[in-house]
């Protein structure tokens, strides 16, 4: 098969499109011939080396977590799956022409909804899920604050907390305002803005999609007792804040989360932009692309 194949850690030329051996599927697991495969942050992280802690790579190996495509085999006791069924999943080494996914990771892609379009569900759906349902806990009637509302990782955790019943204030770039009241939000402040920070009252939790300096100053506006949640690690000054329950998270597969907000995208009630599509021979040039900082999700097209 061919691949986009990293031999080293390095900037986005490192990945070169090459023959790479296939994969072959071993008991309970699903073999897929790779249509489309969206690009995360954490893509780029690992290529990189930044998540290298987290998630080392294997030279020579493969990265990618989002994919969807088509059933080519099934393993030993795979049960639910044929070949042929259009299928997506959070997985591993998506960057190539097939990849092996364990059938429990395992989804059927809703009628209707393009694969190109289900391969980038996985990851954020699976994240802005669990942030908001894990880590956060949000009830009804909570008021909560969501950093990068707008992002596609934001834009999962908003749609989840309005589900639940939750009142979001939504907590983005000044540009952004409108955008995330649009998408449900009561109210949206700018981050960088540092009156609008100092008119926030008190929230009962604040879900974190964006991490950096700003984690530490959102701190002190959550109740004691409340939660902070955080898709990328606790923020700074966490001792200074002892009533508060720093909760960071990272996202495990979830097919029913997953084909949950695939419907929501398919019937129009959720939108994850998507900027542009490129063939998995230029994965190079599209980490590139994505680190500069796309006006949406990024797909590779195998």
């Amino acid at each position: 098969m061919k691949a986009a194949v990293l031999h080293e850690y390095g900037p986005p030329k490192n990945l070169k499109y090459e023959d790479f051996p296939d994969p072959k599927p071993g008991k309970g697991e699903v073999l897929v011939r790779v249509l489309a495969a969206s690009i995360n942050p954490v893509d780029w992280k690992m290529r990189s080396g930044e998540a290298k802690e987290l998630f080392p790579v294997e030279f020579p190996g493969i990265i990618g977590r989002d994919v969807a495509g088509i059933v080519q085999d099934v393993g030993e006791d795979v049960q639910g799956f044929t070949e042929g069924d259009h299928v997506f999943a959070l997985s591993r080494h998506t960057y190539a022409e097939l990849c092996v996914v364990p059938a429990s990771d395992l989804a059927k892609v809703p009628e209707s909804l393009e694969i190109p379009v289900a391969s980038t569900v996985p990851l954020v759906s699976t994240t802005g899920d669990q942030l908001i349902r894990r880590a956060m806990d949000v009830k009804a009637d909570q008021t909560i604050l969501l950093t990068g509302a707008t992002g596609s990782v934001g834009r999962v955790a908003l749609y989840c907390a309005i589900e639940l019943g939750a009142k979001v204030i939504a907590g983005v770039r000044k540009k952004q305002r409108e955008e995330a009241v649009a998408l449900g939000a009561i109210e949206a402040i700018d981050l960088s803005d540092a009156d609008d920070l100092a008119r926030l009252g008190f929230v009962d939790g604040v879900a974190d999609t964006i991490g950096g300096a700003i984690g530490t100053t959102l701190l002190g506006k959550v109740k004691p007792g409340g939660v902070f949640g955080s898709v990328l690690g606790p923020p700074v000054g966490v001792a200074l804040h002892p009533t508060v329950n720093v909760k960071a998270m990272m996202a495990k597969p979830d097919p029913e989360a997953m084909v949950h907000y695939a419907e929501a995208l398919r019937d129009g009630k959720l939108k994850l932009p998507i900027d542009s599509m490129l063939p998995l021979a230029k994965a190079s040039e599209a980490h590139a692309l994505a680190e500069r900082g796309a006006a949406g999700k990024l797909i590779l097209l195998a």
